[in-house]
């Protein structure tokens, strides 16, 4: 993904209103991302505890959703799987994003939602710059790239739900 800047990111919200993407927190250290092991910049918000964003480039265009999370969750012993980049993760690791529609369906109350990794990282996971808590992630047959074009196939269609 190439380096955006704060002007880039507030600009390609597309289930928002430009007040609102104009009052939403943008991560401060955007120079020290790592822009090449990304698929999309995703950052929760430090001032609202149920609120997330990510942002995407996809044909060269760049497509930015706002984001609702439950803001606290129960204790889970179990595993969950990020519908996303497929890294399972224990306890929290992994929330049901929802997304507010885009345009006059978005105006109604419609959303879509999706399993995905909690803090974000799933570019970084997928890469193995990152490890779940557990410290492993499943072993595949894929190769790293197929992983990548996976992972970002998944974003891109529930991304493709919000015009639905």
């Amino acid at each position: 993904m190439r380096p955006l800047t704060e002007q880039d990111i507030r600009t390609s919200f597309v289930n928002c209103s430009k007040g609102e993407a104009k009052r939403l927190a943008v991560p401060r250290d955007l120079a020290e991302r790592p822009w090449d092991d990304l698929d999309f910049l995703g950052w929760r918000d430090p001032g609202a505890p149920d609120r997330s964003y990510l942002v995407t480039e996809r044909d060269g265009l760049l497509t930015g959703v706002a984001l609702r999370y439950p803001s606290s969750q129960r204790g889970f012993l179990h595993r969950s799987l990020c519908s996303v980049c497929l890294t399972t993760h224990p306890g929290g690791g992994v929330s049901l994003m929802t997304a507010r529609k885009a345009g006059a369906a978005g105006r109604e109350g419609n959303s879509v939602g999706l399993y995905m990794c909690t803090d974000l990282a799933c570019s970084l996971y997928v890469r193995g710059r990152k490890l779940p808590e557990s410290g492993v992630r499943f072993e595949e047959s894929l190769t790293l790239q197929e992983q990548i074009e996976r992972t970002r196939g998944n974003l891109f269609a529930f991304l493709d739900k919000l015009y639905v």
